[in-house]
This record gives structure tokens, sequence and C-alpha cells, in this order.
């Protein structure tokens, strides 16, 4: 059964994992969490530190700062400098990088086990001590507005963007992008950023996963030492923030997809790049595994029923597939393809009718046996990689707030019938709402 993750525990030891190691959480001084899978099987480990806030957490005067900051903080602290922190890992052979999400933001190290306490020492220090100059804001801020182009010449990117926006709601927090616009970010001044840095970064927000060839009790003990260097006041007996509140909502109804007005964005480009879809499940949804079992057959591969009738079949398009997306109250699904303008019409009248007829007649059983190997074989795979199980951990603990493992997933999987699927067929089927074509004018 999956284990629960109260936020009151000081240390609870949790199961053995798919690989026979033990899964720990502790809440250490401050409400800081840690939780940890020790596996001796490899000489290397993945750490993260995790901040529960991302780009819909931004107020209006604050937007675009949640991804300033998380390039801002590679920028220096008060000990080490920009270059300092790239040496670092460098020096060993490491990797580390950052991602900003919509709901939350992370820092993470990938070493060899012994170099595990540089890992610490760095990204505490990033996370407590960052410099935050007006001087680094304002060279960052160019790097931003050249990522922010880049993704504007892609028009899969601008096209994601916007399908979110329209299934999410521009105007809210949701839907709003990760990254910000170009005005928001030529807007946003060092206080603002410095501003947002202080109310988040805090003890009681930090969440910190580690996967590999550790020890539970002495990463515990690093990380207090490493964050109290840093300057956190870390009180025993501090409780961590509660987990992000939000009641689901329902999907609402769709309308034909031969009715949806697309919205249509025009690029200089040979193909024409469709999204289509609408309001999914949210991210805490117990439908969840039956979503992924319906994304592996609708779009999920190459035997899935988008790849097989848009191109192998006709010719129609060289990329094509199905995805979905969660978030604690909203969710979305979609497809996509890209094709030759002339063709995009038929496209998107083959996907609507893919998505209809599961809904109308169900899917088969080799279908649903070939959807949970392909993703017990995802799952599977992902065990050979700390850094992925160190996600999963995040998630475990920031989303769920239950740490479920490999095969008790696989065990909710399998129970999915057939007719869950074209239950949840049905609902997506009527809940499409939004069309997002980029590419050239008609």
């Amino acid at each position: 059964m999956p284990v629960d993750l109260p936020m009151t525990d000081p240390t609870s030891d949790l199961i053995l994992s798919e690989t026979g190691s033990l899964v720990r959480r502790s809440i250490l001084p401050g409400g800081v969490r840690l939780l940890t899978e020790a596996d001796r099987s490899v000489r290397s480990v993945t750490v993260g530190l995790w901040i529960p806030r991302g780009s819909r957490d931004e107020t209006p005067e604050h937007a675009g700062s949640t991804h300033v900051l998380e390039h801002l903080l590679f920028k220096g602290t008060a000990r080490r400098s920009a270059l300092d922190i790239a040496t670092a890992f460098d020096e060993v052979g490491g990797e580390s990088n950052a991602v900003t999400a919509k709901e939350h933001t992370f820092y993470y190290g990938r070493v060899r086990s012994a170099d595990l306490p540089l890992a610490v020492d760095v990204l505490a220090d990033m996370i407590t001590s960052a410099s935050l100059t007006d001087e680094s804001l304002a060279t960052e801020r160019e790097v931003i507005l050249e990522e922010l182009a880049m993704a504007e010449d892609d028009p899969t990117d601008v096209g994601y963007e916007t399908f979110l926006a329209d299934v999410l709601g521009p105007d809210t927090p949701l839907g709003r992008p990760v990254g910000g616009t170009v005005a928001a970010v030529e807007a946003l001044g060092a206080d603002a950023v410095r501003a947002h840095y202080a109310e988040h970064y805090r003890p009681e927000n930090l969440v910190v996963t580690a996967v590999g060839d550790l020890d539970h009790d002495a990463l515990a003990a690093l990380l207090t030492e490493r964050l109290r260097a840093g300057g956190w006041e870390l009180l025993d007996g501090a409780l961590p923030r509660p987990r992000r509140d939000g009641a689901p909502e329902a999907m609402p109804g769709g309308i034909d997809v031969d009715a949806i007005v697309p919205h249509r964005l025009q690029r200089d480009t040979e193909q024409t790049h469709v999204y289509l879809g609408g309001p999914g499940l949210p991210s805490t949804s117990e439908d969840r595994q039956i979503m992924s079992v319906l994304m592996a057959i609708l779009g999920g591969g190459m035997s899935s029923r988008l790849f097989q009738n848009v191109r192998e079949q006709r010719g129609l398009a060289y990329t094509v597939y199905s995805f979905s997306g969660g978030y604690r109250e909203a969710g979305l699904f979609g497809l996509y393809a890209a094709c030759r303008p002339a063709r995009a019409a038929q496209v998107v009248e083959l996907m609507g009718e893919e998505a209809a007829q599961m809904a109308r007649e169900g899917v088969t059983d080799a279908e649903m046996r070939r959807a949970l190997g392909q993703i017990t074989g995802t799952l599977a795979l992902g065990l050979e990689d700390t850094t992925s199980r160190m996600g999963r951990l995040g998630t475990a603990e920031l989303v769920h707030g239950r740490y479920m493992s490999v095969d008790e997933t696989v065990e909710r999987i399998a129970a999915v019938r057939a007719s869950d699927v074209q239950e949840l067929a049905q609902r997506l089927a009527a809940s499409f709402t939004t069309r997002v074509d980029v590419g050239p004018a008609a």
C-alpha cells in the first residue's frame, strides 16, 4: 500500500524500494523535509533542493520573478562567484541544473558519492545566500530575453504555451507562461526578485530529495550544518508549510472538434503545428493511472492509434502524439501533429475521430496489454537513473503526500480496466475546447 507522508512525523522510515533500498523521510530543524533512497549498487548521488513555489505563485508585480530567480541563484553567493559555482561541479565531473515549473522550482546536482558533501555545500549556499545584485540581474535579464526569443522561434514552444494559456486561462496564474513575457522580464526590478526570494526561500518550504550511494543520517546532519552556515535559522520542532491546497475542478463541457475556432499564430514555417484538446485531470486525481493508459493507447508510441492512422496508414504527418498534464486543481489533455498546411484540416479531423471512436467503442485487450507493457517498461528503465528516482521522491512529497513504489504503481495500472479507459475517453471527448495552429498564413 502507499505510505502516507504526514507533516508532523519528525522521522519515518518508509519501505524497501524496488531496488531493495530503504526510502527514508525526516523533518529536520526549521521544518526542512529530507527524503532519501540509499542505493549501494551505484557510486553516484543525485540530490535535489525543491521550493514548492512556481510561476503560479507570483504576484502581478513580481511576474517572471520565479524564472529570473532560478537563473540568478547560479550568478553568485556571498562565498562563491558564478564561475566558482560552475567550476565546483565541472572539477569533479558532475552536473548541475535547475527547473522552474508552474508549481515548484528545484535545483539539483549529480556527483560521485564521494563528492556529495561538495554538492550539498554548493546547492545549500545558492539557496540560502544568493547575492541577487542589480548587476547580475542586468546581465541575466539579457540571457533570459534570449531564451524567450529562442522559444519564440520554435513553433512547437509557441504553440504549446499558447495552448496551455487558452485551456487554463491566459489571465490566470496557471495560464501565465512559466518564463514570463518579454515585457514582464524587462520591467522586473531587483527589489521584486529579492522580495520573491525572501518570501519563498525559507526552511519550512524546502524539500530535499536524494538517491544513490548515501547515508540518510549523515546527509541530514550535513544539510542542517550547511543551511545554518548560510544564515538560515533552523528551529527545533518547526513544521513544514502545508502542501498546496486546492479543490479539483470538474472538466467543463466542450464542443465538437469541427466547431472549434482555431487560435492561429502566423509563422514562416513549412509545416502547420496543431494542438487540439481541452481541460483534463488534476495531478491528484484518482484516475491518473487510467489517463496514463489512455494516452499510451491514443498517442503514446509507434503502435498508438494516432501514429498508426495519421502517419503509418495515411502518411499525413511525421510527428503525431497525445499528451496530458496536471496541476493541483486543474489539468489538460492534448493531441499534437505537424503537417503541411494543406493537410491540417484532414489531420485535425482524424485526431478528433480517433478520440471519438475510443469513446464510442472502447479499446481492445491487445491495446491494454501493449499500454501496460509500455508504461511498466518506462518505469523500470527509470529505476536505473538516480535523477529520475530523485524526482519521484520530490513529487511524492510535494504533490501526493504519499510514497508509492513502482511495484504499487504497476499494480494500480494493471487494475485499470478497458471500461475505465472508455469512460475516461468519453469524458475527454466531451471536453474539447481548444485548437491552436502555428504556421504560414492560410
